[in-house]
């Protein structure tokens, strides 16, 4: 008996961000393998996300499941906007409570590092207790005739540099969102921090890459006066650039940088850290930047599923299968929504997703490539295990 069906199929095929290729993409196709195992399977519960799309595209997923989507904004659970739907026969699922969180709550400077002076002679020195804005000259070299402070090494990388392309949105600024580098693209744009973060993506380029920039400072409310004949210049630890309204110079003081993995994970409401290492044959390895941003932009926000879990009436579920398991943010949720289960199968074929479940799962067993699964063998072998134990 299969308690519980668990699949977040791939999306690019439905999702508003990509071509919109729909079943026609083989990726989306892969939905057809998550209601075959659901035919086969006969699971007591099932659950299926995926992004919004064009109505048309939802209502074949519904004629196969037999529901109605949920629609759920992350951003009641967590700092993220991340509009998703899910199928699901779990009774009594209601919208979560909003939990009133922004990226500032949750980002690096206002959560774990502490700020500290620093000398040209001495390099870093005393720490200050309370953090204040960092320089963009911190990043582009020292000035010679003063200490600068602020320094937050740890987040060095993840800077952007200012360049002659930013142009501010004023009309944008209420909505949160400062302005863009070149382009107007979501690679590009510079968001607030003070509202929520935009959707993770697995598969992004520009600046932002797969976060997003935002700027961690301020805008002076008033244009500045002074006309700078479209030139940007650096002014100590402030610098100019333009807007989009007219040609006047706006006044920015702070820096503009990407998140960072941990600052994502904590998007998708998972631990900290739970993406740095993995497992693979047997041993413990690193996972870069670049899988880690790459999985969290796939994965689920952990606390809007462990919600939809919480109304399962059982506790105690014998076996849950789990396809595109990803990085097992499902096994995260069972446990913050109380379930207890004793077999978690997965189907995942990214090794380093597969590693990092390894690294905190070790119980899982893993199935391989979907497309590749006889269920019907799956349930009879499954049947033997059960009856043995």
């Amino acid at each position: 008996m299969i308690d519980l069906l668990l699949g977040g199929s791939p999306c690019q095929g439905f999702s508003f961000a990509g071509k919109q290729l729909n079943f026609f993409d083989p990726r989306s196709k892969l939905f057809f393998d998550y209601v075959k195992a659901l035919e086969i399977l006969k699971s007591k519960y099932f659950l299926l996300e995926n992004v919004k799309m064009k109505k048309e595209y939802e209502d074949v997923i519904t004629q196969h499941l037999g529901v109605k989507p949920i629609e759920i904004n992350s951003a009641l659970v967590s700092a993220q906007n991340r509009k998703r739907l899910y199928w699901t026969n779990i009774p009594g699922v209601t919208q979560p409570e909003d939990k009133g969180i922004m990226l500032k709550d949750i980002v690096h400077e206002n959560v774990d590092f502490k700020t500290c002076l620093y000398s040209r002679k001495t390099g870093l020195g005393k720490e200050i207790d309370k953090p204040t804005a960092l320089c963009a000259s911190d990043f582009r070299g020292l000035n010679r005739n003063q200490n600068q402070t602020s320094v937050v090494v740890e987040l060095a990388e993840y800077i952007v540099p200012f360049d002659k392309t930013l142009l501010i949105l004023d009309k944008e600024i209420e909505n949160g969102k400062v302005g863009y580098f070149k382009t107007d693209s979501q690679g590009n744009r510079v968001y607030y921090i003070h509202g929520k973060a935009v959707t993770l993506c697995g598969n992004a380029g520009g600046k932002g890459a797969k976060t997003g920039l935002y700027l961690f400072g301020c805008i002076t409310p008033d244009r500045v006066n002074k006309r700078q004949n479209g030139q940007r210049f650096n002014d100590g630890n402030k610098f100019y650039t333009l807007t989009a309204q007219d040609r006047h110079g706006v006044l920015v003081e702070g820096y503009i940088r990407r998140l960072t993995p941990i600052e994502c994970e904590r998007l998708q409401t998972l631990p900290d850290n739970y993406t740095a290492i993995g497992v693979i044959d047997g041993k413990e390895v690193p996972i870069s930047n670049t899988q880690r941003y790459k999985m969290l932009g796939y994965g689920w926000t952990v606390d809007v599923i462990a919600h939809i879990l919480s109304f399962i009436p059982e506790t105690y579920l014998h076996t849950v299968v789990s396809l595109f398991d990803g990085i097992s943010c499902g096994q995260v949720a069972l446990e913050r929504a109380g379930k207890v289960y004793n077999q978690y199968y997965a189907s995942e074929i990214d090794k380093y997703a597969i590693a990092v479940t390894q690294k905190n799962y070790p119980h899982t067993m893993q199935l391989g490539d979907v497309t590749k699964v006889d269920w019907n063998t799956f349930l009879d072998r499954l049947d033997l295990i059960q009856k043995v134990s």
